[in-house]
């Protein structure tokens, strides 16, 4: 005949003795159970080589009680949440380790069932934890476009005066300096022009004969002959005249 009453004493001292300061015997009252025996209490954490969890931010209470013919019975099971677990979790977990329960019969099945609950709020949570990476890594990959001022007709031929600007200044200091004196000495002003030897007679009839070939070649730049610079031509261009006057 079984001794069931040594068998449950057995296994008590068995997962005192395992568990330590996880395990301790509580009052019928508090432990949810329809019994007036002795109630136990095992907290539960998930696996402890899970890095996930090394300060874990759920845990749980196994409560058990055992019944009269324990093992070849199941025992009253509840399990109730120590730290951010929900209620509808709970309900899954007590239904699995009552049908494991179911299946253990005829030996002490109380620290399988622990390792099962543990197992499970590992699975459970660290499944959880991954989706919430997840989500964080494809926070993190989104294109963030940024909003800038709006482009007007206006500002589109602001930035371009600018960028020619800028392009012509970069230019012009890649050009050495002797194509920059060539560039120079073609464009010459005004003033400069009848200062030259070109304005004196023969290189005035040189000039003379070529303007009726070249007439439609000359590109004359408004931007060359300022103010000051025409009235300078004009003296220079009279007493060139009186001078040749004089003489003749």
């Amino acid at each position: 005949m079984t001794d069931y009453v040594q068998e449950q004493e057995m296994e008590i001292e068995a997962l005192e003795a395992i568990l330590m300061d996880e395990f301790k015997e509580i009052h019928s009252s508090e432990s949810g159970l329809n019994t007036s025996n002795r109630c136990f209490q095992i907290t539960i954490s998930p696996q402890e080589e899970d890095e996930e969890f090394t300060q874990s931010s759920v845990r749980l209470a196994l409560i058990f009680s055992h019944t009269e013919k324990y093992p070849d019975e199941p025992p009253l099971l509840n399990v109730s949440s120590l730290k951010g677990i929900h209620s509808g979790d709970l309900k899954i977990l007590k239904e699995k380790l009552e049908q494991e329960a179911a299946e253990n019969l005829g030996m002490a099945m109380i620290y399988t069932l622990v390792s099962s609950a543990k197992d499970w709020l590992s699975e459970r949570f660290a499944q959880e934890t991954d989706e919430g990476v997840e989500d964080d890594e494809a926070k993190k990959e989104e294109v963030i476009v940024p909003h800038g001022e709006a482009v007007t007709v206006e500002t589109f031929l602001a930035w371009r005066e600018r960028f020619e600007a800028e392009l012509a200044l970069e230019r012009a200091k890649l050009m050495p300096d002797a194509a920059l004196s060539v560039s120079k000495e073609k464009k010459l002003t005004g003033r400069q022009w009848f200062e030259s030897g070109r304005a004196s007679g023969k290189a005035a009839a040189a000039t003379a004969e070529e303007s009726d070939e070249d007439v439609d070649d000359i590109d004359f730049d408004d931007d060359d002959f300022e103010d000051d610079e025409e009235e300078d031509m004009l003296e220079h261009y009279l007493a060139e005249k009186t001078d040749s006057s004089s003489h003749s």
